[in-house]
């Protein structure tokens, strides 16, 4: 059975309790988390079971593998307890919910350009696009747009659309719907506010970087 992926019915849970249910090495499995493997351009969280520190966290189908350091006395059918770093996953949060945003509003208003690339750190979020042209010249328009959604303050939907494969959505009534597998915030007015910067990074390739204000 894949780990019960507590990250996804409470994204605001900083430690639980888990039992280790393989020990391969330094790579561990549990029987729940809240510790985020990277996926979607998503970082991973921070964290540590039991006494250790999580070096990697890495997906394996439904699956989700944790490499400790190599000292680590960890035994199959040991609980533990398991936290995270949870200024970091917040700021993540907060930086993947913009970056969705910014995502959904060039989707809707300059007839879907393409996306070729995605990363949110705890620092900052980029989108990247094949693109004519300056794509700072969006910015007016994207920012004006996203203040508008982050002051109403707007509900956050995040459900399965495909249980059986663990795939996801998230929802904002009026305003779209888009499948991700992220940690999403509730509600957009926690954003509280960004600033979108431009990044030429050659070739016809544009970049958006998206930092929290």
């Amino acid at each position: 059975m894949a780990v019960n992926k507590l990250f996804w019915e409470d994204p605001y849970l900083t430690k639980t309790s888990a039992i280790v249910t393989e020990v391969d090495d330094q790579r561990v499995t549990i029987n729940q988390t809240i510790i985020y493997a990277f996926s979607g351009g998503q970082q991973s969280d921070s964290g540590r079971i039991g006494n250790y520190e999580v070096i990697e966290a890495k997906k394996d189908g439904l699956e989700i593998k944790y490499t400790l350091p190599e000292n680590h006395d960890l035994q199959k059918g040991q609980e533990v307890v398991v936290a995270i770093d949870w200024e970091r996953r917040y700021r993540i949060m907060k930086l993947h919910f913009a970056a969705e945003i910014i995502l959904e509003l060039m989707n809707q208003n300059y007839d879907k350009p393409e996306k070729i690339g995605a990363n949110i750190t705890s620092d900052k979020a980029r989108i990247d696009f094949y693109w004519d042209g300056k794509i700072s010249e969006t910015f007016p328009l994207l920012e004006t747009k996203a203040k508008e959604l982050i002051d109403a303050d707007l509900e956050i939907n995040s459900e399965f659309d495909d249980p059986e494969n663990q795939r996801r959505y998230w929802e904002i009534k009026g305003f779209g719907k888009v499948s991700c597998g992220g940690t999403h915030i509730k509600r957009t007015g926690e954003i509280k506010g960004i600033k979108l910067k431009r990044n030429n990074i050659g070739g016809g390739k544009e970049r958006i970087e998206i930092y929290l204000i």
